[in-house]
């Protein structure tokens, strides 16, 4: 490390102003495969360096990688070695398209159920979102890739995600949205993105408070911060503010005409670029302030936001606006990451992509990642039954929401397909019908396409009912449709799915519903059907994942991530709070988001958080307290068939005396949790070490973080409402 410091600084030193203003903004990538990219200093011997979106696997124009299932299946897992795993895959196969920076994680908390990149996110949870934002990022930085987690910092919402102000209270900040990140440093991040948005009345890109005094100063990162695609509002203030690196620094046409020319719809991080016009011979036929966005307008950067890291910011060093110093501090952090992912001695690994490893990565966690919300005995399906297989998007795989996050794998196994392949294996039989029509991907990347589509085949509720009639078992598959730069209108599922499940199960007794969601929907039909599953986005394993549940070859260990309730239950549900009023939405809610909002007695939560049925059975038994800060608990699996249970842990802080007693705390708070394999008829000890976020709260007008002294009593269950022992721990 300190050879690298000390190469560093020997080329910091040795850099012409212009260069050093060339590694602080992007520029046009010549291979057009990057998301970002920035030249090297050939005379230096400082190779170039590529940005390229990943959350769920590497997006590359023209390079099918491994399409992994969205990061909230990954979470529903409950296992954050799953997502260390993925990250390195995802990091190997950037190694292997030659691209050094993953921009990933996106770890903003789930406040509102209808935000179009809930799915890009981990949970509603601080705990749970900083284990998996930590072992993403180790995931990522262990394959000589650097990690990006995003959006810094609450980046609640897409609607008007470019201009709103998230006016937030500190203590919310700290105690919700900021934790993520915080975890995200710890682990190792290289790289963090600021979001679009302002917070309490300033962009992200220009929130000296936030970037620099937190996240710098108190968090100790030591890397570069870079903006969202055509998200740096100014020079001087963004520079000053602690902003290190501007992208994608060209005008917008350009990345267009570069997308065109490879034949995609756009750049990425979104976060910018929409084909909004761009010619087959890479002449975009718009510009700039032509562009219509249509739908997505509210949603997407302002495409003049470019080249504020370019000769502005010299012009502005020149007039001692920018210190000399602050130009050498972000060219430096560029550069220690460059040398600490091995790219300046050229020692990066090489890569691997869509290995057999991925693929079986994929597929686990797409069949770990399901949570049965509901099972009245109907799963797991007897391998011989005669199966009715409903539902519009059968025929393809769901492998995300639009946007930046768009994947294209090498293979994937359709709905149709992994059911149908399991049910002979096993002797059984499928019958395929659509019901009705298509649910249709939105995503920004589709403005100025091609509008031609194939002909929609002749399909029908009656043709649906009819197959149920027959079936032993009919299992209805429906879907969302979520994107980045647009926000979910309601959480009814679209089209006439509502319809479709209802008269599946008015047919047929034993209905199972699987849900494709990017995050909480109603379920309005959930008291008439067998079975419910939520299946998220599932990737490019989607039909092999939902078979080993249905079918029983995996146990139904998933559990939820977010809350479903619903719509008029969840917190932020006025118009003030969600989606703003006059440019600000206000988080009035404080800390009272998710569960701790239902626990509260604030809304009435379907399923709560934590919850998911097994095909197994658990008994707890023997809950102690190990120390100040650990939990023992005994699980037992009382079933015939081995099973994995989530061990959930919630602290409840020190009744208060009075009004002077501090302020108003959640009833409960996740406090630590574990995802453990118990075998038939067999028990575990299970320790948890309890994260030091539950017991603690954050004093704005004091001396910030505090832990009252006094009696925290523990809660150990299979969910926030299902909790089974209780023990208590001394502070």
């Amino acid at each position: 490390m300190d050879h690298q410091t000390d190469r560093v600084r020997e080329l910091v030193d040795e850099l012409t102003r212009e260069e050093k203003l060339s590694l602080v903004h992007g520029d046009v990538d010549p291979t057009r495969t990057a998301t970002g990219y920035l030249p090297g200093v050939e005379r230096l011997d400082v190779p170039d360096f590529r940005l390229v979106d990943g959350p769920l696997g590497v997006r590359v124009p023209g390079e099918p990688a491994t399409a992994f299932p969205a990061p909230l299946a990954a979470a529903a897992t409950f296992d954050p070695e799953l997502s260390r795993k993925k990250g390195a895959a995802i990091a190997r196969e950037a190694r292997a398209l030659d691209q050094d920076v993953l921009l990933a994680p996106g770890l903003n908390l789930i406040r509102v159920p209808h935000c179009g990149r809930n799915f890009e996110y981990f949970s509603e949870d601080p705990v749970v979102t900083g284990a998996f934002a930590a072992a993403s990022v180790e995931g990522v930085q262990s394959e000589d890739v650097i990690a990006t987690p995003k959006h810094y910092v609450a980046n609640s919402q897409e609607t008007d995600r470019a201009v709103v102000s998230a006016d937030v209270s500190e203590r919310a900040l700290r105690e919700c949205y900021l934790p993520g990140f915080e975890a995200a440093v710890e682990a190792g991040a290289g790289s963090v993105m600021t979001a679009y948005n302002r917070v309490n009345g300033t962009y992200m890109s220009e929130h000296r408070e936030l970037v620099t005094d937190v996240l710098k100063d108190d968090f100790g990162f030591d890397g570069f911060v870079v903006s969202d695609w055509y998200g740096t509002e100014s020079t001087v203030d963004a520079a000053n503010a602690g902003l290190d690196l501007e992208m994608p620094g060209v005008p917008m046409h350009l990345m267009m005409a570069g997308a065109a020319e490879e034949g995609d719809g756009g750049d990425a991080d979104g976060e910018g670029v929409a084909d909004a016009g761009g010619e087959a011979d890479g002449e975009p036929d718009a510009s700039p302030e032509e562009m219509d966005f249509g739908e997505f307008e509210g949603g997407m950067p302002d495409p003049e936001n470019h080249g504020q890291f370019a000769e502005a910011l010299g012009e502005a060093v020149d007039a001692g606006e920018v210190p000399e110093s602050r130009l050498d501090d972000m060219v430096a952090r560029v550069l220690g990451q460059m040398a600490a992912c091995g790219a300046l001695d050229d020692t990066q690994i090489q890569g691997e992509l869509d290995t057999d490893e991925h693929r079986e990565l994929a597929t686990e966690i797409a069949s770990r990642g399901q949570v049965l919300l509901e099972n009245d005995g109907v799963l797991p399906i007897a391998d011989d039954a005669d199966v009715a297989l409903i539902g519009p998007n059968l025929h393809e795989p769901t492998l995300g929401g639009g946007g930046s996050s768009e994947t294209t794998p090498v293979e994937a196994t359709p709905t149709a397909e992994g059911v149908e392949a399991r049910a002979e294996s096993g002797g059984g039989s499928v019958s395929v019908a659509r019901g009705v029509p298509e649910i249709e991907d939105r995503s920004f990347f589709d403005l100025g396409g091609d509008d031609e589509d194939e002909p929609e085949p002749d399909v029908s509720i009656d043709d649906a009912v009819a197959a149920a009639e027959a079936a032993d078992v009919a299992v209805v598959v429906v879907r969302d449709r979520a994107t980045e730069a647009a926000d979910r209108e309601s959480l009814e599922l679209p089209g006439e799915q509502d319809e479709l499940v209802e008269a599946v199960a008015a047919a047929n007794d034993r209905t199972v519903v699987a849900v494709r969601s990017s995050g909480p929907v109603e379920l309005p039909w959930r008291e008439d059907v067998a079975a419910i599953v939520a299946s998220w986005y599932p990737g490019q394993a989607d039909g092999e994942a939902l078979a080993a549940l249905c079918y029983g070859d995996v146990d139904a260990s998933g559990r939820l991530p977010v809350t479903f309730a619903p719509e008029a239950e969840y917190p932020a549900g006025e118009p003030e709070q969600y989606p703003g009023v006059d440019g600000a939405a206000t988080y009035e809610e404080g800390v009272f988001v998710g569960y701790k909002h239902f626990d509260a007695g604030r809304g009435s939560a379907t399923y709560p958080f934590g919850h998911g049925h097994s095909y197994a059975a658990f008994e707890y038994r023997d809950v102690e307290a190990v120390d100040d800060s650990t939990i023992a608990v005994t699980v037992a699996n009382v079933a015939d068939r081995d099973g994995r249970e989530v061990v959930q842990a919630y602290v409840r802080p020190p009744e208060a005396d009075g009004e002077t007693d501090g302020p108003d705390r959640p009833v409960r708070e996740l406090g630590g949790f574990a995802a453990v394999d118990v075998p038939a008829g067999e028990a575990v000890r299970v320790e948890l070490e309890l994260d030091e976020l539950a017991l603690e709260h954050y004093d704005e007008a004091g001396d910030g973080w505090t832990t009252p002294a006094g009696e925290y009593a523990v809660e150990v269950g299979r969910s926030a409402g299902d909790l089974r022992l209780e023990t208590a721990i001394e502070r």
